[in-house]
């Protein structure tokens, strides 16, 4: 599906949007689009992870313009941001969507505005959850200090301390335009220069930290990730935190992309940190805690993808 004008000083939008069992969400995020790309040339394909309700005839009479791609399997995040991109071949950015986004008017607009940066390869609006409440979905890169932070005293006081925790919880950082080590993967604009020079997204992640790793990937082929306050979402999602299976999957991940760029040694002492935080929270009570120090201490036995592809939803980010 195209829309905006025939011709336009900004670069074509391939809008991929992954779709699991996404029928009663999707529907909405396709009525944001035209509003949120404004006079920028677009078109969607919607990547479909072999859903079981009617997500696919959803999206068909929602947006009959629409390219769909029925994976057959459920492939992950990953796999159908993959699919969508190699179906847009001339396609000059790519908008990664999951279906529970809502997209503000403008906000790609903005988002195309912020790839003029000078290094940017991806953009990231200012995220809102469905209450209107500010989404900290902003990261610094993953290190052993900011997982032990995370373990002692809780990823949102750690994040008041840059060295200490990952997560950014200063509200001021939300209000200007800047980079970032990494944010979250359920909104994101990527320039076809940065997609050709990481290379595809990691489809052994399955779900969770795939993100992490492009980003990582990306600012080390020399692409900054770019925040753009101006483009606003909303967010609906959030399975991870409720599901064990699903958390247990995003903390597995977490180690496995910190040991590409680190040795045993190091990586040890992040898994042990990782551990402590379960450890802590599971003898508190948390059910998905406990079933994350079991993932975690079985990590060299199991492949945490054969563990999760058996579950949902790809639609929930963190």
């Amino acid at each position: 599906m195209t829309s905006g004008p025939a011709a336009t000083a900004d670069p074509s939008v391939v809008a991929v949007v992954v779709t699991w069992n996404s029928a009663g969400v999707v529907s909405e995020l396709l009525a944001s689009l035209p509003a949120a790309m404004g006079a920028t040339t677009w078109r969607l394909v919607v990547v479909d992870n072999e859903s079981s309700d009617d997500t696919v005839d959803v999206v068909r009479h929602a947006a009959p313009g629409a390219t769909v791609i029925e994976l057959g399997r459920n492939a992950g995040y990953a796999a159908g941001i993959n699919a969508g991109w190699a179906a847009a071949p001339d396609a000059a950015a790519m908008l990664v969507l999951n279906p529970d986004i809502r997209l503000g008017p403008g906000a790609v607009e903005a988002l195309v505005g912020g790839l003029k940066v000078s290094h940017v390869g991806i953009t990231v609006p200012r995220i809102t959850n469905s209450d209107g409440t500010l989404s900290f979905s902003l990261r610094r890169r993953p290190t052993v200090a900011r997982a032990l932070g995370e373990a002692v005293v809780g990823g949102l006081r750690a994040g008041r301390h840059p060295a200490w925790g990952e997560m950014i919880v200063d509200p001021g950082v939300y209000e200007s335009a800047g980079a970032v080590d990494w944010a979250s993967g359920a909104v994101m604009l990527l320039s076809r220069p940065c997609m050709e020079r990481v290379g595809p997204w990691d489809e052994s992640l399955w779900l969770y930290s795939e993100e992490t790793d492009f980003a990582l990937r990306a600012r080390k082929a020399g692409f900054a990730l770019w925040f753009v306050p101006d483009a606003g979402a909303v967010h609906l999602g959030g399975g991870a935190h409720v599901d064990p299976h699903l958390w247990a999957t995003l903390t597995v991940n977490r180690v496995r992309v910190f040991r590409r760029d680190h040795g045993p040694t190091r990586t040890l002492a992040f898994w042990g940190a990782l551990l402590l935080n379960e450890l802590l929270r599971a003898v508190a009570g948390r059910p998905t805690s406990r079933v994350a120090v079991g993932a975690l201490l079985s990590m060299g036995r199991h492949s945490p993808r054969a563990t999760a592809a058996t579950r949902g939803p790809t639609t929930q980010r963190r």
